[in-house]
């Protein structure tokens, strides 16, 4: 049988086999043509059932090669015999069966195969729980090839039929499909298989997409021969002793498309431009993003941003009922791990820059309204906000500038948003934003693969640091474990008091020292305890604590690699599809469940991702309003113009970079962008958050990919030997939208959240970051350097390119991104977007 790919029975006749390029003798090719150019031929032939069209097909011969009646009616009889099927089975019906079914030789019955005697309603039922039905793609037709050797015929007959509309012929198909081609060759026994490879030439030729063009729109024999001479133009031949040819040849990941192999055949193009037409049609429906019409000018004040809305608007419903999938669960819960620990590490170190005016707590309500406004009411609602490097930078040295020169941080930072606001609306209405289609591969890459390296080496950076809480034992020995103790001691170390007695006493009486007499420690204190009650620790092993580092290690690698190899599950050879499938999209889920498990069965107290349970500001000093004129004189709201003009360049090349990159055409989005609608949602929370004193947020790179990435849509059905086709991104409102109402009523979940590990949430930062360095090209031209030229992959821009000039347009982006590394590492990195 044919989908895509050649699939045969096995000689046991126990299964099929796998799916592979079929490889035909060319003489077979030849043998076709001959047959197609002297056989029957019926086009458009109108017939309901099987019957009338073998009666038409016999009598429809040519008058040299007409049969006569006795052996057109045993050919009728031959070819209306009930088919036999090979089923596709599932593994627990074979082990069921090889359980329940009695021992049986080679030759013996096969009850699950149909026989001639079994009646016509079996076979109907067999077609309706033949699980191979999943596999055939929707719209699909069938063609039937019949091919053998009869006793009483003395030369072959052959007739190729077309229906002139697809008709159910009962249980001729393995699957109740409409059939529109038939082709039948039949001829005396002969010494070598030469019918049963004209079949597989004409099965080949009939799955061949261009020579189905041809067949359906042929009117005479000529068109469908000048068809097959386009295939066999196209045709690779391999010489002999070369190869084997029983050897199976794998399907390739990646096939030519035919609107490709018709433009390099100039006959089948003219011969058939309507389908040519219809490729090119669909090739610009698949390529929208790329002629960036959202980036457009209109010349008039807000067009941009009017057209936006015009094409956002009509999209509104389908971003909530598109969300109504199980993928979309998985997506929720593994962004939102990401986000709240992005929110607790950000909250952490700017409450250390900014004496806790902004800390978890801002960070974690700022992150739930910021991002749940943004996803209502952006043009691209896949976009997951967060704070960034450069933000945290420049909230640092607003921070000393504001105590150096005696001003209200916070209401300084008000009329800074304020005018970062004022200026993104001036860019809004002047559609800045059309600068962005100039930023090329270039740009994106490094600004790419600089977050994502800053992701992973912060993720190392935390677990590193674990050494310095939880101590590694590197003075433990084991023979000594009879030395080791550790008891809380009352003793204090103080000058002696001396006590003067109350009575007269002789001069002669010395004095004496007088010692307080320390109190017992009780028994069974922990460590906690004393220390409470002024006690300390005293002892050779005081200092010892588990290998809490260890343990945090193989957590952190654990996570790391089990998102990795479940997220690769999906293309795995075990299991059915479904069940990978739903592996895969619950990847990161499962490796989180499945690290925190171990860790609560060690028992090991690993440092635990803590949330904040009360809501009031971190600083008690500051409220949950910033008033604009209370402590800074009032020329501050004008002197705040000059760092807004830098803050406002900051927020517009880091949100419109990572936009870009979101944007791009691999993802076949198909609801457009909205690059002026983003930027003028990003200038309106600018003033809520500086009003409010909560931290600023743009567009999160490395969180953002990782959206898109856990919303892959692909094809559900796929011919055997068939890779799944990527479909595109779910796209929709709703999971940003779940993420951040998480992250919000976090606060209220801290008793459930704190037995999540860090180390496990850090493995997960780990794997972001790996992820989206290996989505961009610059990690596969690394590769190549290292490569020797023999081994590097037949990459489409090394067919084109010379490798020395790949390799030099590398090493320039190379040696871009470590500056950029440097610059972000010192206090310069403010200004790290514009540089890229």
């Amino acid at each position: 049988r044919w989908v895509k790919f050649e699939e045969k029975v096995e000689d046991g006749g126990e299964r099929w086999s796998a799916p592979h390029v079929p490889a035909l003798p060319l003489q077979s090719l030849f043998q076709l043509r001959t047959c197609l150019q002297k056989g029957t031929m019926l086009l458009d032939l109108d017939a309901p059932s099987f019957k009338e069209i073998i009666d038409k097909a016999l009598s429809g011969q040519p008058e040299e090669a007409e049969l006569q009646t006795e052996l057109r009616e045993r050919l009728a009889a031959l070819l209306l015999r009930q088919p036999r099927h090979q089923p596709t089975k599932s593994l627990l019906r074979l082990l069921a069966e090889l359980g329940l079914s009695p021992c049986r030789g080679r030759h013996g019955a096969r009850p699950w195969l149909l026989h001639p005697e079994c009646p016509a309603a079996a076979s109907l039922s067999f077609q309706l729980r033949n699980r191979f039905k999943k596999k055939v793609p929707p719209g699909a037709e069938a063609a039937h090839v019949a091919v053998g050797e009869v006793e009483f015929l003395e030369k072959p007959f052959t007739a190729f039929i077309r229906l002139r509309r697809g008709v159910a012929l009962g249980s001729l198909a393995e699957v109740a499909l409409p059939s529109r081609f038939l082709f039948i060759l039949l001829g005396p026994r002969a010494e070598v298989k030469a019918y049963h490879e004209v079949g597989r030439a004409m099965a080949t030729l009939l799955t061949d997409e261009l020579f189905q063009r041809v067949a359906r729109r042929a009117e005479h024999r000529e068109d469908l021969i000048a068809g097959m001479e386009v295939f066999l133009d196209e045709l690779t031949v391999l010489p002999p002793r070369k190869w084997d040819p029983s050897a199976r040849i794998l399907p390739p990941s990646c096939l030519l498309s035919p609107h490709r192999r018709t433009a390099m055949h100039p006959l089948d193009r003219q011969s058939h431009g309507n389908g040519d037409t219809a490729a090119a049609g669909d090739r610009a429906s698949l390529g929208h993003p790329c002629s960036r019409e959202e980036l457009e000018r209109t010349g008039r004040l807000f067009g941009g941003l009017l057209r936006d809305i015009q094409r956002k608007a009509p999209w509104y419903g389908s971003d909530f009922s598109d969300a109504l999938h199980p993928q979309c669960l998985s997506a929720v819960l593994y962004i939102y791990l990401a986000t709240v620990t992005n929110a607790i590490t950000f909250g952490g170190m700017l409450g250390d820059a900014t004496a806790n005016m902004q800390g978890v707590l801002e960070s974690f309500l700022g992150t739930a309204f910021a991002g749940s406004i943004f996803c209502l009411f952006s043009g691209q609602p896949l976009t997951i906000l967060s704070s960034t490097g450069p933000v945290l930078v420049f909230e640092r040295l607003l921070f000393s500038f504001s105590q150096d020169h005696s001003l209200d941080y916070l209401e300084f930072r008000l009329w800074i948003g304020l005018w970062v606001a004022f200026f993104g609306m001036v860019l809004v209405a002047t559609e800045a934003s059309h600068l962005v289609r100039y930023f090329t591969r270039f740009t994106e890459e490094g600004f790419c693969a600089l977050i994502s390296l800053i992701f992973i080496y912060d993720s190392l950076k935390k677990m590193l640091s674990l050494a310095d809480a939880f101590p590694i034992n590197w003075q433990y020995r084991l023979d000594n474990v009879t030395s080791y103790s550790c008891v809380c001691n009352f003793r204090r170390l103080l000058n002696p008091i001396l006590a003067c007695p109350t009575t007269s006493a002789p001069s002669s009486t010395p004095l004496h020292p007088v010692y307080p007499s320390p109190p017992a420690a009780p028994a069974g204190l922990s460590r906690s305890q004393c220390l409470g009650q002024g006690g300390h620790l005293l002892g050779t092993s005081c200092q010892y604590v588990p290998d809490v580092t260890l343990v945090s290690f193989l957590l952190f690698g654990g996570t790391f690699l089990s998102c990795t190899a479940l997220k690769r599950f999906r293309s795995s050879r075990y299991f059915p599809a479904g069940v990978r499938k739903l592996v895969s999209d619950f990847a990161i889920i499962l490796a989180i469940l499945g690290s925190c498990a171990i860790d609560a069965t060690l028992g090991l107290e690993t440092p635990k991702l803590l949330v904040p349970s009360e809501l009031k500001p971190t600083n008690p000093a500051r409220g949950w309003i910033v008033f604009p004129f209370r402590a800074n004189p009032w020329w501050v709201c004008l002197v705040s113009a000059v760092p807004a003009i830098l803050v406002t360049i900051l927020i517009f090349m880091d949100q419109q970079i990572t936009a870009v990159i979101l944007n791009r055409r691999e993802y076949k989005l198909q609801k457009g962008a909205g690059f002026h609608l983003d930027l003028l949602c990003v200038s309106f929370l600018m003033v809520v958050t500086s009003a409010t004193g909560l931290p600023w947020y743009v567009s999160a790179t490395v969180i953002s990919l990782a959206h898109m990435e856990s919303l892959r849509k692909e094809s559900a059905t796929s011919a055997p030997g068939e890779h799944p086709e990527f479909l595109g991104i779910r796209e929709q409102r709703l999971t940003g939208l779940a993420v951040f109402v998480l992250t919000g009523v976090s606060v209220f979940m801290a008793p459930v959240l704190k037995h999540i590990p860090m180390p496990v949430l850090y493995g997960v930062f780990l794997h972001m970051g790996v992820a989206a360095l290996n989505s961009i090209q610059l990690t596969d031209r690394v590769r190549l350097l290292l490569m020797p030229a023999k081994h590097q992959p037949d990459l489409a821009y090394l067919r084109h390119v010379p490798l020395r000039r790949v390799h030099l347009f590398t090493v320039i982006q190379l040696l871009c991104l470590a500056l950029l590394w440097v610059l972000k590492s010192t206090m310069a990195a403010i200004i790290f977007p514009v540089m890229v």
